[in-house]
């Protein structure tokens, strides 16, 4: 005994498949699921209209009328909206017998997330069995992984370049270090761009610190830091590289007149008095100048001692100058 036919009403079949289409011999929509339905509301009622149509058929090709529908039966088949957004769909075909057409099951396949962005679809849209919902969980618990694992690439890069930052940073002024100067002068030689080197010394500074403290000194030391920047470029190089010791590197500036220059009113920006809780701080500098263009062969440390041989030539002639280097220069010397 053959076994008994199966009979569902339209409601009870888009419930168990929510993308099925029912396609009369004749090429007709007779029947379509809800969420097949949901995807063409913007359009004409698909019930009654051709499938040909509504659908684009890419596979298996060649199908173009209704004539053509038989060879749907069994085919793994994909289907496209011809009406932008041009969804994509895959599926299968079944003959319904004579004269009742053919039921296709469609879905979305990988093109889910898509279809769900785009159509602005929910869970009630989909067969309760239906995998493409626990999916569509999986995308966007991996979308939430993936975002949380950016933000915290980012946040792992900017405490990086902080810190890379801090490193190179004088804490108390603001202006770059010593490992920074160094950097830029290896920097400028290995460019083989020329350069002015400026060193300058406080003078009178260690005055400031016994007579009214540490804190007056700091005040001092950011006032000059102030003047330094005020009088260089935003490409030059200023470092504080020791309690009262700056140096500068003039990326591309070798003249001696406009080094000279230069300094002359980073000097004069130094001997402004700073008032530090009403007593004036009254202090002066030191400052030597050489550059790296007579060298064909510059050498950082050898640019810093020739500048210091300048700075001490200053201190020797009185504090409060300025002094390019020269070979007869004598040594720096600490009891200068």
């Amino acid at each position: 005994m053959p076994p008994p036919a199966l009979s569902l009403d339209i409601a009870a079949l888009g419930r168990l498949m929510p993308l099925f289409l029912h396609v009369g011999p004749d090429g007709a929509i007779r029947g379509l699921g809800p969420t097949l339905a949901k995807l063409l509301a913007d359009q004409p009622p698909a019930a009654g209209r051709m499938l040909f149509d509504v659908f684009e058929v890419q596979r298996p090709r060649g199908l173009c009328g209704a004539g053509d529908l038989a060879g749907l039966a069994g085919e793994r088949i994909r289907f496209a909206l011809r009406r932008p957004p041009h969804t994509g769909f895959k599926g299968q075909a079944v003959a319904l017998g004579a004269g009742a057409g053919w039921l296709l099951n469609l879905s979305f396949g990988i093109g889910v997330a898509e279809a769900v962005r785009q159509h602005r679809l929910t869970d009630a849209d989909f067969a309760a069995t239906d995998l493409a919902v626990e999916m569509l969980y999986l995308i966007e618990a991996k979308t939430a992984v993936l975002d949380e694992l950016r933000r915290l690439n980012m946040r792992l890069q900017n405490a990086k370049s902080a810190a890379e930052e801090l490193s190179l940073t004088d804490t108390l002024t603001g202006l770059r270090n010593r490992r920074a100067m160094e950097e830029a002068l290896s920097r400028a030689i290995a460019s083989g761009t020329p350069f002015g080197l400026v060193h300058i010394d406080l003078d009178l500074f260690k005055q400031v610190n016994d007579s009214l403290g540490h804190a007056a000194g700091d005040a001092v030391l950011v006032h000059v830091a102030a003047g330094l920047r005020a009088e260089t470029r935003g490409g030059d190089t200023v470092a504080r590289i020791g309690g009262d010791e700056f140096v500068i590197v003039f990326p591309g500036l070798t003249d001696p007149a406009a080094l000279e220059s230069i300094a002359g009113r980073i000097l004069a920006r130094i001997e402004r008095p700073v008032d530090y809780e009403g007593t004036p701080c009254a202090i002066s500098a030191s400052i030597g100048i050489t550059t790296s263009a007579d060298d064909p062969s510059p050498d950082p440390d050898r640019l810093l001692i020739d500048a210091d041989r300048a700075l001490y030539a200053s201190k020797r002639a009185g504090r409060g100058r300025i002094t390019r280097f020269s070979p007869d220069l004598p040594p720096a010397s600490d009891a200068a």
